[in-house]
């Protein structure tokens, strides 16, 4: 595996939970997609390289690019970098701001997956989270995806939003569940430093959802979720047969990626580099020849040890055989006595090649993680 992600820092209206880099402004969206083409161009590799199999637009908003942008983008990079012909295409939208116009041209420009961020179908939640679509134009943007010919879409769903009831989310459910996406991307709310929201939570003007709450609401999503037929695969992801997006599971098996924008994180072997997270500051480093990062680190074996296993236990499992190989770690005698009482207790199922989080183990993944890094250090 090998990922490409592109970093789109451009909102109508920029949503108070979210600290990704973005810019609630149009202005210079020209300006940008001549810049980021020189870092493609900056960051092609040698033709002999591992094909990408995953290209992924985040944001920001990547939807509000034009036709013709976009598609001089996905140009560039199939013409920058070697991209495997059956590569997954993915672009984050939001459902208020797609027709079956610019759906149409995405699809034409070679997007293949569509990840729309709708969080929630009921309007106070939506109207909370500063999202600027309605419930039914999250419907409709399903609609218009597949008349388009997208056979792979996902859904964003958020929980423990702060006025949130268990009626209401389940109901958020249904109404997705309706829909019948590929792919289901479910995570409850998180107040980030520096952000709107979490300026309102410092200042007593939002309750947040107790932790017994929120970890009932992320039970009665896994539970319902499977029921209806979708696995779960890592902390947040549920999909149908088939439809894992490759591209996140580039990131959990620490695969390589390259990554452009401003902002944007990438990871090439055992170094990872992070461009500036300011646009002025890596238009002018892009501009005068220069690769646009604020910094770089190289990852000593431990450290790569480290987001190996916290990446691949909230995935898809630890690969027994591969932490042996190529750290020579025997991860079973390892964790000993605790591997034990965590099968026991129906949190980790070992499968032979992997160990893997069952459902318990999913809700409790984080104090998990921890003993496992306790274990190998």
């Amino acid at each position: 595996m090998r990922g490409y992600y592109l970093h789109i820092p451009f909102c109508e209206k920029k949503c108070s939970y979210c600290d990704f880099y973005s810019l609630e402004t149009t202005q210079h969206i020209d300006t940008f997609v001549e810049t980021l083409l020189r870092e493609i161009t900056m960051r092609a590799d040698a033709p002999t390289s591992e094909p990408v199999t995953s290209v992924f637009f985040g944001g920001g908003t990547p939807s509000l690019l034009s036709i013709e942008a976009l598609t001089r983008i996905t140009e560039h990079v199939r013409a920058s970098v070697p991209v495997a012909p059956d590569a997954e295409w993915t672009m984050e939208c939001n459902p208020g701001t797609v027709t079956a116009e610019s759906l149409q041209g995405y699809a034409h420009a070679g997007i293949n997956r569509l990840s729309f961020g709708v969080q929630s179908f009921t309007e106070s939640e939506l109207a909370f989270l500063d999202r600027i679509h309605t419930a039914d134009e999250a419907s409709l943007a399903m609609q218009l995806a597949r008349q388009a010919g997208f056979a792979n879409v996902n859904m964003d769903l958020m929980f423990a939003v702060p006025g949130q009831t268990f009626a209401s989310l389940q109901y958020n459910i249904e109404r997705l569940l309706a829909l019948e996406p590929d792919h289901i991307s479910a995570y409850s709310l998180i107040y980030e430093h520096g952000t709107p929201l979490y300026a309102k939570l410092k200042k007593g003007l939002v309750t947040p959802t107790s932790e017994d709450t929120d970890a009932a609401m992320y039970a009665l999503v896994i539970d319902t979720l499977t029921r209806a037929g979708y696995e779960q695969y890592e902390v947040s992801n549920f999909a149908r047969p088939g439809r894992r997006c490759l591209h996140n599971r580039t990131y959990w098996f620490c695969a390589p990626y390259t990554s452009v924008g401003p902002s944007a994180h990438g990871l090439l072997g055992t170094t990872r580099y992070w461009n500036h997270r300011s646009l002025t500051q890596w238009t002018a480093k892009v501009h005068a020849a220069e690769l646009p990062e604020a910094n770089r680190e190289t990852l000593d074996t431990q450290e790569q040890l480290t987001e190996f296993l916290f990446c691949t236990l909230r995935a898809e499992g630890i690969p027994v055989d591969i932490i042996r190989d190529r750290f020579g770690i025997d991860i079973r005698q390892a964790l000993g006595q605790h591997l034990t009482h965590w099968i026991e207790a129906d949190f980790i199922r070992d499968t032979g090649a992997h160990l893997r989080l069952t459902a318990e183990g999913y809700r409790v993944c984080d104090e998990l993680t921890l003993h496992m890094l306790a274990c190998v250090e």
